[in-house]
């Protein structure tokens, strides 16, 4: 009987699965809607849920009902990797469209502390909905298509009144390239009698997924980097119009109900104002009650954070807004069965609505609140940066002007005022170059941004994090950092400038060229693929006085396929590209060593590979395809985990595995993989790579492990206990052996690493294998656990492994993190280039 009566439920549930709502199921029902307005089903040919979008048809309804309603003007602006429009509605009442210029400007004025914002009763305030940035969370891109009819066609006094008093700034989508992948997949997987089974291959994409980009990026962790088209569109809109509040809709796991902030509370960063986490709890308070009416289930203060300021949700925070997200347990589909029945696609897309419309009412009673906070948070930074002993900060490198106008770039993009040196100068020690370096004054409209972009934390409340505990772009970057007490040293205003690299001269010996720039590998592999015959050197030497380190270059003119005229026009062409000197030779009578000495090693142009695919951590291996991508302009062929066994590798000189799971190798594969590096090629293994290389006998490390006992932890504290012994992502120092290839290019015998593993290496036996280790007390910002701590001093981040006439290099950690992490960045490439040398 119980048998019966659960079957009968089921079916019941599945029935009324099957049955697609109309739009009316999603809106108001106290309002009359203008016929002159394009429904969403006028231009899907289906009922907004029955299907999932694609980003081809956001993008076509956005533009129709913006055609058609005088409360909506729509712009582009930006384009993803794969030329898909990035879309901004601006929407409010036909009056403040037509004075918005005005108003604009009006509101910018809001954050100037010498502004006369006193009375602030007519001014709109500006409210920032954003949409689905992982694209597999969709359920917020359908609110946004409900929303947008909404506002353009709900006839109604409450609506019209809070249009008089609102600027809404509406972004369908934030990841129109990882929509697209998703929408394809569950649209091409559904079955027209749905099947609920989370088994069913419609709830299981396959890798790498459409949560995140072309580049396989987590764009909501690249609010604060900016290193992606669709983040620096973003951060133009946000830069541009300073909303009040921005909501950053999401979706969870399938079992989960709703979220909405406050997060945790032990967790909010330190420098977010107090009042900051007040207004968002009383915004909470709309929320609740608009999903009580419609009878949804939801949480607060649970799981999520405010603590990384590069997500959407928390980048407002340190800027004057309050930032908000939303978790949606996702139906990742058209309808799956969950602890709480069976989820529909069409549920998901109403609560995101219902708190859209939330978030809109209070904007709109609470404007006088947030307006005011704004105001006050940009005269208080103000004060407090009139108080500091520091008045400045410098930044820059002895030898790299790419790495530092890379840094610059970034700070330009969030509105941060930089100034050129005007001369040389030392602060402890650190040399900054007038023309490597620039000043930051404290004093300034995001000195609070400057603070958050540039922080450094070592005690926390809490010693769990959602997401990465530091993230200080200066030892990111690996530049001199210093503060300075005045601002006597400030030149001129920053202006982004031209690549300006030269030929020194021309010559008929050969050409030089330093490791120390960002963009080197870049350049030797350019002049590699002309089949021009280049030397790196493994000592020191002086030319004309001047120093060439470890790992600098030589191409010599003689024997070439071209010849000495050829040469010099070619490298005149190309340097142009870069901020890179290349020094002609009129001897090769160099001090230190002769440029034909032994000790200058022939380079080839290397072939890559990267296994992908099942198990591969996509983000990681992502960030390794745009960096070869986008950053190098070098080919890089990813190769499927099931494929390798029928790839000849013999075509490749490295192979790359990335953080992940590689148990899907066949027996074949491995074996293939064995020949190959004995025949001399390089495999490069990131992270869990390594354990799997480990256990697979490929190589034979000793690792170190964490031993802790929980004591007086209850059952209920053991999850936040076992979160506790977690490396969740936190700076550490390491000492580098310079004349190690690894190090090639390093500008100092110190590097900060970003790590985010557990993973722990014994050092080798011999010194001179350890070119990378652990300082006697590493901890520079972040989060670790004492235990930890102690584990992790004299440890190393890599290793070297000779294997027959090749080489397995392995790093415990990501050194290409979020495409941000520019300073260990080389350490890739030189394993690439110079793996024969070690």
């Amino acid at each position: 009987m119980k048998q019966f009566f659960f079957t009968f439920l089921l079916f019941c549930c599945l029935a009324n699965a099957q049955q697609q709502p109309t739009l009316d199921y999603y809106l108001p029902q106290n309002s009359t809607y203008n016929k002159n307005i394009p429904t969403p089903k006028s231009i899907f040919h289906f009922e907004l849920g029955e299907m999932h979008t694609d980003h081809t048809q956001v993008a076509l309804y956005m533009n129709e009902v913006a055609k058609a309603s005088d409360r909506i003007s729509i712009e582009t602006t930006g384009y993803t990797f794969e030329n898909k429009p990035l879309q901004l509605l601006t929407i409010s009442s036909p009056k403040n469209l037509a004075n918005i210029d005005a108003i604009l400007k009006r509101h910018q004025a809001v954050t100037d502390p010498g502004a006369d914002n006193s009375d602030l009763s007519d001014l709109p305030i500006i409210v920032y909905l954003g949409y689905s940035i992982h694209g597999n969370e969709s359920s917020g891109t359908g609110a946004a298509i409900a929303l947008a009819y909404y506002l353009a066609a709900a006839e109604s006094p409450e609506l019209e009144k809070t249009l008089e008093k609102t600027i809404i700034l509406l972004d369908p989508c934030f990841n129109p390239d990882g929509l697209q992948r998703f929408s394809t997949w569950v649209n091409s997987s559904k079955s027209t009698h749905l099947v609920t089974d989370p088994n069913d291959r419609e709830f299981n994409e396959m890798w790498p997924k459409g949560r995140f980009n072309h580049y396989w990026f987590d764009m909501n962790r690249d609010w604060l980097p900016a290193q992606l088209p669709e983040s620096q569109a973003r951060i133009r809109t946000y830069r541009k119009w300073l909303p009040n509040l921005l909501c950053d809709f999401h979706e969870m796991g399938t079992n989960a109900t709703y979220f909405f902030q406050p997060g945790e509370p032990s967790r909010t960063n330190p420098l977010t104002p107090e009042l900051n986490q007040i207004l968002t709890r009383k915004i909470a308070g709309y929320h609740a009650k608009a999903l009580d009416k419609i009878g949804s289930s939801y949480f607060i203060e649970k799981n999520y954070d405010d603590f990384y300021y590069g997500k959407g949700s928390s980048y407002p925070d340190i800027n004057g807004s309050i930032g908000i997200l939303f978790e949606q347990g996702s139906s990742r589909g058209h309808a799956q069965e969950s602890t709480n029945g069976i989820l529909t696609f069409p549920f998901t897309i109403r609560n995101q609505f219902t708190t859209s419309l939330s978030s809109l009412q209070a904007a709109y009673e609470m404007r006088k609140e947030l307006l005011e906070y704004q105001r006050d948070f940009y005269i208080k930074a103000k004060n407090d940066s009139k108080k500091s002993k520091t008045k400045a900060y410098v930044f820059g490198d002895e030898k790299d002007a790419t790495r530092v106008n890379e840094l610059a770039k970034i700070l330009n993009q969030h509105k941060i005022e930089m100034f050129k040196l005007k001369e040389d100068i030392t602060i402890n020690k650190k040399k900054f170059d007038k023309n490597l370096s620039y000043i930051i004054p404290v004093e300034q409209q995001n000195t609070k941004l400057i603070n958050a972009i540039f922080d450094r934390q070592t005690k926390f409340k809490d010693s769990l994090f959602y997401d990465i505990s530091t993230w200080s772009f200066d030892l990111a970057f690996n530049l001199n950092f210093e503060g300075m007490n005045s601002l006597s040293q400030a030149g001129t205003k920053y202006e982004a400038s031209a690549k300006m690299g030269f030929v020194s001269k021309k010559s008929n010996i050969g050409y030089l060229i330093e490791w120390t720039d960002y963009e080197s590998p870049k350049l030797l592999n350019q002049i590699l693929s002309k089949n021009l015959r280049i030397r790196t050197t493994k000592q020191p030497f002086t030319h004309n006085g001047k120093t060439f380190s470890y790992g600098s270059l030589f191409l010599p003119v003689q024997n070439q396929e071209m010849d000495s005229d050829e040469i010099f026009n070619y490298l005149n062409k190309i340097i142009s590209q870069y901020a890179i000197e290349i020094t002609g030779v009129e001897t090769g009578f160099t001090e230190g060593i002769n440029l034909g000495n032994p000790n200058f090693i022939t380079l080839t142009q290397p072939k890559v590979a990267m296994v992908v695919g099942q198990g591969v951590d996509a983000s990681d291996a992502g960030e390794i395809w745009h960096l070869f991508d986008q950053k190098a302009a070098m080919p890089l062929t990813k190769i499927n985990i099931e494929q390798l066994q029928n790839v000849d590798l013999s075509r490749y000189s490295t192979l790359l595995l990335a953080n992940g799971n590689y148990s899907g190798f066949s027996t074949k594969a491995i074996t293939k993989i064995e020949q190959w590096i004995q025949n001399g090629g390089t495999l490069i293994a990131y992270q869990d790579a390594i354990k799997w290389l480990n256990d697979s006998k490929f190589i034979d490390l000793t690792f170190k492990t964490i031993k802790s006992e929980a004591k007086e932890v209850s059952f209920e504290q053991a999850d936040d206990y076992k979160g506790a012994q977690l490396i969740s992502g936190a700076i550490f120092e390491t000492k580098l052996d310079l004349s190690h290839p690894i190090n090639f290019g390093m500008p100092r015998n110190t590097m900060p690493i970003f790590r985010n593993t557990s993973i722990i290496i014994e050092p080798n036996k011999n010194s001179y294998n350890n070119p990378i280790q652990y300082t006697k007390n590493p901890l520079i910002s972040g989060y670790i656990s004492k235990q930890n701590l102690e584990l992790l001093k004299g440890t190393v981040p890599f290793q070297s492994i000779k294997k027959g006439e090749g080489k397995i290099i392995v790093f415990t950690d990501n050194t290409n993190f979020r495409a941000f992490w520019l300073g260990t960045e080389k350490l890739l490439w030189n394993a690439i280039f110079f793996s024969k040398l070690m």
